[in-house]
């Protein structure tokens, strides 16, 4: 598709309402990763995705006027997002520039400044990029790099910016656009899913780091002559002899010819398990899923998905949960899925330590998706589930093939009873997913499978492998499953969402105390949520208070990595300042069983015998709190 000329921006009367570069600067400041991400949007994907994310920085950095003095707003535009004058000036200078960078460079002109490498910001040694997303992230990303710069910037704006179009037609008209109806209509080629662009697959602001090829660089430290042979042998090893791979997709080239490495990457030597091994094996995790999919003889696939994994090209979005190493196979992996999904397929893949998933677009495009998440020393209910694909804020899971049924239950409603999923080859019909809502948490929809062991509730923390929600004291928690264990998590479901994204396995909730309130306003509950890792470091643990007339429950403390309210140390003591219906301001604490007395320090000081604590306090103070243990021993409140 050819390109739409960009004209140089036109000048404005001197009528223009005017912003000084304090303005514009503060604006920058306020709305920077707005900025880059549009930035990042706008510019052509096929630069790569770490030049991608230097140049749309740098352009967001260059957005400022030049000089001291006051700078006409363009025509049209003198109000940006929240009406901000200063926001209408420099976004448009993002959009001018990011255009101006998706010019050709072959015209017989003069190169402009943002059609160069950028000079800041500069990365040394390492590779940038966005987290990955999905695969209607990729997918639209595809679609996008196959429009014109104008179209490209007339989709963004209105689905990130939420401009109408005849805002829209005059932004690009200010950035030099010729024929911004053409750009337009271009534009509505490409199916409207506007919330994909606040994913943070396009977030330039918050990034993965990679080294660079770390043997390329350990070459040119060398004599001029050395490196000059390990080009010419990296060369030979990209162009492979006859017998070699065949095509690998988005695969990096070789390294090397290692015969093991090779083995590990040959799909003839996939680990493959019969579907009724699981039955009388004394182990019950990963290790004895059988390879489902309707792709599993795809060869090709297969073959992709493989070397994908062990040298991810350029075009390759990679994603790993915490703790979770990405590099390649020791030897060849399980194969557990290979098979298509809504707008992709799909290639699951374990290899003792890590699930991977491998996902590439259905219509042919090029790049892909590799995410791994780590589930070393998964127990039977941790290995019942993984995430297939997510489409439109949907999830759709592959299953265990122990597990009996599957159903959809809303963890806020625990009377609400469920919603039976269909299950067709090990693949649940999709269930509405929490991790994509935005606004008020009203709802936390969760897994309910059921197995000869019992039932148990998985949820979906936007990775690979749901967490497992369990109830009770750390030392000896059971599965969220009868009315009380439902009803202690129902009023911190949406507590959940502090745990996303960080590689969590399990969180149990604990109800370790029940405070009288003052000014007789009934009894509040005091629940610990301790979320553990795949990686064994890093629990989030959150004390919450909940009164009579909360519908939810309200974070009084948080802490990470300690050993606080988990089964090495199954004791928590918190606080909060709480204000009753008669006004008066209280210092109410609890700690868990076991605590014999509790001392209030600082802006309240206050002590009680036993393990609750009630003081009167000051609206705003500020107290530390102590605990004395009946075995002697002592406790510090969370914060």
């Amino acid at each position: 598709m050819q390109s739409q000329d960009v004209a140089p921006h036109p000048t404005s009367a001197s009528s223009d309402p005017v912003v000084d570069v304090e303005q514009a600067e503060a604006a920058l400041v306020e709305h920077y990763p707005r900025l880059v991400r549009l930035a990042y949007l706008m510019l052509p994907p096929g630069t790569g995705r770490g030049r991608r994310v230097l140049t749309a920085h740098a352009l967001a950095q260059r957005a400022l006027p030049r000089g001291r003095g006051s700078t006409p707003v363009i025509p049209a535009q003198p109000t940006g997002r929240d009406g901000d004058p200063g926001y209408a000036y420099v976004r448009l200078q993002v959009v001018r520039t990011a255009l101006e960078a998706g010019l050709p460079r072959w015209r017989p002109r003069r190169p402009r400044r943002s059609q160069l490498p950028p000079l800041l910001p500069q990365v040394w040694g390492l590779r940038l990029f966005p987290r990955s997303g999905g695969a209607e992230e990729l997918a639209l990303d595809q679609r996008l790099s196959a429009l014109s710069g104008p179209a490209r910037a007339a989709y963004v704006l209105r689905g990130l910016e939420k401009l109408p179009d005849g805002d829209v037609r005059q932004v690009l008209t200010a950035s030099g656009v010729d024929d911004p109806e053409a750009a337009l209509r271009e534009a509505d080629g490409v199916e409207a899913r506007y919330a994909l662009l606040d994913s943070p697959e396009f977030d330039a602001c918050s990034l993965q780091a990679r080294p660079t090829d770390l043997m390329r660089r350990r070459q040119h430290g060398r004599a001029v002559l050395a490196a000059a042979a390990a080009v010419a042998v990296c060369g030979a090893l990209v162009a492979l002899p006859g017998d070699g791979w065949g095509p690998e997709g988005a695969a990096a080239p070789s390294y090397a010819r290692n015969p093991a490495a090779e083995a590990a990457l040959n799909p003839a030597n996939l680990a493959r398990v019969a579907p009724t091994v699981w039955r009388g094996s004394t182990r019950t995790d990963f290790s004895v899923w059988p390879a489902r999919g309707d792709l599993t003889g795809d060869t090709a696939l297969l073959r992709r998905s493989l070397a994908v994994w062990a040298r991810p090209g350029e075009a390759v979005r990679v994603s790993a949960t915490p703790g979770t190493p990405s590099g390649g196979p020791a030897g060849p992996p399980q194969l557990l899925y290979a098979g298509d999904t809504d707008s992709a397929r799909v290639v699951i893949l374990y290899d003792g330590l890590r699930i991977a998933r491998y996902a590439e677009p259905k219509d042919g495009t090029a790049g892909a998706a590799l995410d791994f998440a780590r589930v070393d020393g998964a127990s039977r209910a941790e290995a019942s589930a993984i995430v297939l694909d997510r489409a439109d804020g949907n999830v759709r899971y592959l299953l265990a093939p122990w597990v009996a049924k599957a159903a959809e239950r809303d963890l806020m409603k625990p009377g609400a009873g469920v919603m039976a999923l269909t299950v067709t080859g090990g693949i649940t019909a999709p269930l509405a997913g929490p991790v994509t809502r935005t606004g008020p948490c009203t709802s936390w929809n969760v897994l309910q499978l059921t197995d000869e062991t019992g039932t148990r509730l998985m949820s979906d923390l936007g990775e690979l492998v749901p967490a497992r929600l369990t109830v009770g004291r750390p030392a000896a928690p059971h599965e969220t499953s009868g009315a009380e264990a439902l009803h202690t998590w129902a009023p911190f479901a949406c507590s959940l969402a502090e745990a996303r994204g960080q590689g969590v396995r399990s969180v149990n909730a604990w109800r370790y105390a029940e405070q009288p309130l003052p000014d007789a306003s009934g009894s509040a509950d005091w629940v610990c949520t301790r979320a553990e890792t795949w990686q064994g470091t890093g629990p989030r643990v959150l004390a919450q208070f909940r009164t009579p007339d909360g519908a939810y429950g309200a974070v009084a403390a948080k802490a990470e990595n300690v050993p606080a309210c988990g089964p090495r140390d199954p004791h928590v003591l918190a606080g909060v300042l709480w204000k009753s219906e008669g006004g008066h301001w209280y210092l109410l604490a609890a700690g868990s069983r076991g605590t014999s007395s509790i001392r209030a320090t600082g802006g309240v000081r206050a002590t009680s015998e036993g393990r609750l604590l009630t003081a009167r306090a000051k609206q705003g103070a500020q107290a530390g709190l102590t605990g004395t243990l009946e075995d002697g021993g002592s406790i510090e409140g969370l914060r």
